[in-house]
């Protein structure tokens, strides 16, 4: 693969430096990083050195080499720290979230500097902020602003890329797309839980529930609105299958970052595409009976931590920051995914996306870190903004992907 080397970007020290380091999911993309050893310079990056120099010493155990990974330290929330990591690299990879508090200066600073950037938000209202105040900027300067390259929304955004992808080479178009998740197995971390719980925290303001509220929350200013309402809330039987379904939490970042590629592209999936999301609990009484109960527990989650002592009290109960699930448990996970398509000729097809390791962290820790190489390594013919994986990476990302045992095809 060749690289990316901008002009703009040559003298800097490294090509990629991963921020967060010692949090769970940043040690899992150092992990990656050590054993795949990528033809790139790197240093992992954040605001305590003694944890750093742990990390090092842990990854040093996987290949010895990695005694050498230089080491930056830089607080999240100091402007001028952040400012001088982000001028010695040509991408950043972040993990420290949740991003709403912890990331406004890191994109800020790689907008205006042409520094290209990934992280792992599922943060509706940090990504628009971030296009309000920097896309703009990135724009300009040819910086790559990342954002859901995990779990959410990379199998969502991707696997639409890749249906439309299939289609286009024999001169047909998507209609709209219904995600379903089959199945998922694995377990959370203290940064999930610490993101949720920031969401929680927020949901009282009216214009935080106006954009978290709107489905084209994340299109550019005044494109082009489809036909999409809001996310499914209750349990639904499915029409097309038979199968009954409930809410899906993560389809309130997904669709939206999947309705921005298509408006970033040029809407190649159309202006009336239609997408949703939601998982796929069977048919039947046993399957309304686990929509059912999936839909009560969201539910009761959220009632119980809408107010602070809530929180409190699921804090005791939930993992905390740098907590997660075990190797057995991420080796042992894996997930399905489902893509139910309908062409303008009324066509239907199936896009198919699995991983088999837990999609949370070790899905996630593959699909961030090759994200982060891509931006890297590859020779991408995408501008600069506020992106997303399908706008900016596109099959690129996939065929990576693919190279890392991920399954992404049309059934």
């Amino acid at each position: 693969m060749t690289t990316d080397t901008p002009s703009a970007r040559e003298g800097r020290d490294f090509d990629l430096v991963l921020f967060g380091a010692t949090g769970f999911t940043g040690r899992l993309v150092a992990e990656i990083l050590v054993e795949k050893r990528p033809p790139i310079r790197w240093a992992l990056a954040g605001r305590n050195k003694a944890k750093l120099e742990e990390v090092r010493r842990d990854l040093a155990r996987i290949d010895p080499a990695a005694v050498g990974i230089p080491i930056l330290e830089g607080d999240a929330l100091d402007a001028a720290q952040v400012e001088a990591m982000v001028r010695r690299t040509r991408v950043v990879c972040t993990t420290v979230g949740p991003y709403a508090r912890y990331g406004r200066a890191l994109i800020g600073a790689c907008a205006e500097q042409g520094v290209h950037y990934c992280d792992l938000t599922g943060e509706t209202h940090f990504i628009r902020a971030a296009i309000d105040a920097h896309h703009a900027r990135a724009v300009e300067t040819g910086a790559r602003i990342v954002p859901c390259c995990g779990f959410d929304s990379i199998p969502s955004d991707l696997g639409v890329l890749v249906l439309h992808d299939h289609l286009s080479r024999q001169g047909k178009q998507l209609a709209e797309v219904h995600f379903r998740l089959r199945r998922a197995s694995g377990g959370f971390s203290g940064g999930t839980v610490a993101s949720i719980m920031g969401v929680l925290e927020n949901a009282k303001d009216p214009a935080f529930r106006r954009i978290v509220g709107d489905p084209y929350a994340l299109n550019p200013a005044g494109a082009p609105r489809g036909r999409d309402r809001g996310d499914q809330a209750r349990p639904r039987r499915d029409t097309d299958t038979g199968r009954w379904t409930a809410p899906f939490i993560m389809a309130a970042i997904n669709t939206r970052i999947v309705r921005r590629s298509n408006a970033l592209l040029g809407f190649p999936y159309g202006e009336g595409f239609r997408y949703d999301e939601a998982m796929d609990t069977g048919r039947g009484p046993a399957g309304l009976l686990r929509a059912s109960a999936i839909t009560a527990g969201i539910g009761a989650f959220f009632a119980v931590g809408a107010l602070p002592p809530g929180r409190a009290l699921l804090g005791r109960f939930l993992p905390a920051p740098g907590e997660g699930p075990s190797r057995e448990q991420r080796e042992r996970g894996s997930f399905h995914v489902e893509l139910h398509a309908v062409t303008t000729t009324g066509e239907h097809l199936t896009g198919i996306v699995e991983g088999h390791k837990d999609p949370g962290y070790g899905g996630t820790a593959i699909m961030l870190s090759q994200a982060a190489l891509c931006l890297a390594q590859d020779a991408l013919t995408s501008g600069g903004g506020i992106l997303t994986t399908a706008s900016a990476m596109g099959m690129t990302l996939v065929e990576r992907l693919r190279n890392e045992g991920m399954t992404f095809r049309v059934a």
